[in-house]
């Protein structure tokens, strides 16, 4: 028989990135479809009076809202949509033609989330959606870094 030895590896000091956590039901508690599409439309609205936040979005924001409401219903639960007309996400490399700072993620999460509660999503489930839209938001962070800056349009990524 061969003795172990009596210390144990060391645990990594950064632990494996998870994927954020959300419950399956969430989109239908937050009212499905049609709160997504409210959601949007008023988060659109907000960005569209933000100073800072405006620049990064094209002049007609009708495309992106569109596209947002599908990403979004996925996102969070629902048919796959986005996916079927769009590709995969990739949504760091779609936002690689913007600079987007550490302050713009923060403008983009506090109108967002402020569009959910606008339309009525409940604290327990907004709670869900901060916890998933943080990490989210810090990732699409890339204001420094040397990255390929040209738009894919409306490349079918897979």
């Amino acid at each position: 028989m061969t003795e172990q030895p009596d210390f144990q590896p060391a645990a990594p000091l950064i632990p494996p990135r998870l994927r954020a956590q959300r419950q399956a039901e969430l989109l239908d508690r937050i009212g499905g479809r049609e709160v997504i599409e409210r959601v949007v439309d008023a988060f659109y609205d907000a960005v569209e009076t933000d100073e800072e936040l405006r620049p990064l979005f094209p002049e007609d924001m009708d495309d992106g809202r569109e596209k947002q409401k599908l990403f979004l219903e996925q996102w969070l639960g629902g048919e796959p949509r986005y996916s079927e007309q769009y590709g995969h996400p990739r949504l760091r490399r779609r936002h690689f033609p913007f600079v987007i700072s550490e302050r713009a993620a923060g403008r983009w999460m506090r109108h967002m989330i402020q569009a959910f509660r606008d339309c009525g999503v409940g604290e327990p489930e907004v709670g869900e959606l901060v916890a998933s839209f943080g990490p989210m938001a810090k990732h699409m962070v890339n204001a420094g870094e040397e990255l390929p800056r040209e738009p894919l349009g409306d490349v079918r990524l897979t």
